[in-house]
């Protein structure tokens, strides 16, 4: 939108499209959109199509899950303002199968590719038994890395980087019409709407491409973003299988574990009632017990949220054990008794999807399982591990980075003490505790070591003493003491913190090794818990963001052997700072080396090493 200032003095009050811009909207009479009716026309397109360097493409279907959606049809465009639509099947007799048929060659041409959320249309064709190949602009990955806290749905980028609205869909499927998918909308209503789609991403993309030189962020998205999406597609396709039998098996077991925790409660309490009603809960812990009331809910209700919990679980047992009986409950819940269901009716296998434009830091977040939600350090979230096995006869491949955002502190913090640790090899949590309780190595205890491996792990979160203390339920002044401890030991560490919070304060952003961004409007805030807030992130984003372009240009180097390689392995999921692949027996020395090589070799620190942890096993958890 245009960016009009209206005071000299402020150049906060900005209007985002001002009273000045008409907003535009689609115009029959400026466009030139066509629909291709015959196979004649098809063919005299699709060779027009093979002729162009740059063109965008789009893909209508049946449902929002590529996985499970039909393809209706597909828009092309390479100049602004026009466009053209390929309904499937044709309107005479001309088959989906056939029409892709004659627009496979072109789709698999080397060419550049632009589109808005690309990963949808290649997971769809590749569906169809169509392989797009080539370099791709993705324009809603491109406003990701320009904006990431905008939304990046077409209509509205769209909206606000073209002052365009576009035709809404509703008007077409939905509520207000008895029609449940495209393909049931007239072809010649539905032209419209889909070359708007390939017309305006075009236009997107080069109004996009300049915001990226300008924020700097033009090589991030064109190594490692838009390859990515080729990545994610292929991994979202091939998806991994599920043992249900080991699913049944866990689900059973904490059907049972919830009945002893339930068991122990209403003893304690002296009376049975449902754990799972607030009300009823409160009325145990307030009334009955006389716990005090740490804070209300919105409407007035004594709170007994996490947190609330967390608090006084140091008065009493019951608040404890209903924690662990949410956590059991909500796993079973949301997610044992929901893997089943996700289980793809054809392919027998699960396929989560892998989102490139959701979290402010680069990192990826999946959904549908959230894999990201499978508790690593919980005997119950490594057993959910079990349940994830290979194709019959092959076996599965775990590699991770061996505590990589400690390494990435101690490189970029240049902290001698750190350093040298990772260097020699040495335990990084065994040695913050030797230093944090002036003990020799070997004297640390089991329990000092998981004290200092929670500040290890929280440092670069900004921890508080509060956090801290609530997290090893220990006192606050002990905490205190140790995060001053921590900061005296790695003075370089310490350093690095307040480099970082002045740097965004300076900058108004944060950014990682390679330069990636999070712009933090309110790291000048006067609302000290906005700032505080924005000042975790000036220093968590630098870390957590310089691992996600790591792991990320890892993949990208990674399909790429394999597929010149012609290797049969294949990449699976990327969870936290770990990928999975499923790897047939002959492949696993070869692939396992040039694996754990790839990922070290991705974005070198200074000064510290980079470890790889490599494991085979025959399933998820015996990878580890």
């Amino acid at each position: 939108g245009s960016e009009e200032e209206t005071d000299d003095e402020d150049p906060d009050l900005e209007f985002d499209f001002g009273p000045y811009e008409k907003v535009q909207e689609l115009d029959p009479d400026t466009v030139d959109y066509e629909v291709i009716e015959t196979e004649d026309e098809l063919r005299a397109f699709a060779d027009r199509l093979g002729e162009q360097s740059r063109y965008a493409f789009d893909t209508e279907a049946t449902s929002r899950d590529a996985m499970t959606a039909d393809l209706v049809g597909l828009s092309f465009s390479w100049a602004a303002e026009t466009a053209t639509y390929v309904p499937t099947p044709l309107p005479g007799d001309t088959s989906t199968d056939a029409v892709l048929d004659v627009l496979r060659p072109a789709l698999g041409q080397d060419t550049r590719k632009v589109g808005h959320n690309l990963k949808y249309d290649l997971l769809l064709l590749k569906r169809h038994g169509v392989d797009v190949a080539g370099t791709l602009f993705d324009t809603m990955v491109a406003h990701y890395l320009v904006a990431p806290e905008q939304n990046h749905n077409l209509g509205d980028v769209a909206r606000g980087v073209l002052n365009y609205k576009m035709v809404p869909i509703a008007g077409l499927i939905g509520d207000d019409t008895d029609r449940e998918s495209m393909r049931e909308v007239d072809v010649e209503e539905a032209a419209p709407y889909a070359c708007e789609d390939a017309d305006i991403a075009l236009r997107l993309a080069d109004e996009l491409e300049p915001q990226l030189d300008d924020g700097n962020v033009l090589e991030i998205a064109h190594d490692i973003e838009f390859p990515l999406v080729h990545v994610l597609a292929a991994m979202e396709h091939t998806g991994i299988r599920l043992d249900t039998e080991v699913l049944n098996e866990i689900s059973a077991g904490l059907e049972e574990r919830l009945n002893e925790i339930e068991e122990q409660v209403f003893e304690l309490a002296g009376e049975e009632f449902n754990i799972n009603s607030t009300q009823q809960l409160g009325e145990i812990l307030f009334d009955k017990l006389d716990l005090p009331v740490v804070s209300k809910t919105p409407t007035g209700k004594r709170s007994t949220k996490e947190s609330v919990l967390e608090e006084l679980s140091t008065e009493h047992e019951i608040p404890g054990l209903v924690l662990d009986w949410r956590s059991t409950y909500k796993l079973k819940s949301t997610y044992l008794d929901a893997l089943g269901e996700l289980v793809h009716p054809e392919t027998d296998r699960l396929h989560t999807s892998f989102n490139q434009t959701r979290t402010a830091t680069g990192r990826l977040s999946s959904s549908d399982p959230n894999l990201q939600n499978i508790p690593i350090r919980t005997e119950l979230g490594r057993e959910i591990r079990r349940a994830f096995v290979p194709k019959e006869g092959w076996q599965l491949l775990a590699a991770d980075y061996a505590q990589i955002e400690l390494r990435i502190l101690a490189s970029m913090s240049g902290d001698e003490a750190m350093q040298k640790t990772f260097r020699e090899g040495g335990d990084i949590h065994t040695d913050a505790a030797s230093r944090v309780y002036g003990i020799e190595p070997d004297e640390v205890t089991p329990d000092q070591r998981s004290k200092a491996k929670e500040v290890n792990y929280g440092i670069p979160y900004g921890i508080s003493p509060w956090g801290l203390a609530q997290r090893m339920r220990m006192p606050v002044d002990e905490a205190q003491d140790i995060i001053k401890q921590y900061r005296q030991s790695y003075p370089g560490v310490s350093k690095l913190l307040n480099e970082l919070v002045e740097d965004a304060q300076e900058k108004g952003y944060a950014e990682t090794l390679l330069g990636r961004r999070r712009y933090l409007p309110d790291i000048d805030s006067s609302n000290s818990n906005e700032r505080s807030a924005a000042e975790r992130v000036a220093v968590n984003m630098p870390i957590q963001g310089t691992q996600a372009d790591m792991i990320k240009i890892a993949m990208n180097r990674i399909h790429e052997r394999l597929a010149d390689e012609e290797w049969a392995t294949r990449m699976l999921l990327q969870v936290h700072d770990e990928l999975v692949f499923g790897v047939p027996p002959d492949e696993v020395l070869e692939v396992q080396s040039m694996i754990s090589q790839e990922m070290k070799d991705a974005l070198p620190l200074d000064d510290v090493p980079v470890v790889v942890d490599v494991d085979v096993g025959d399933n998820w958890l015996d990878a580890h």
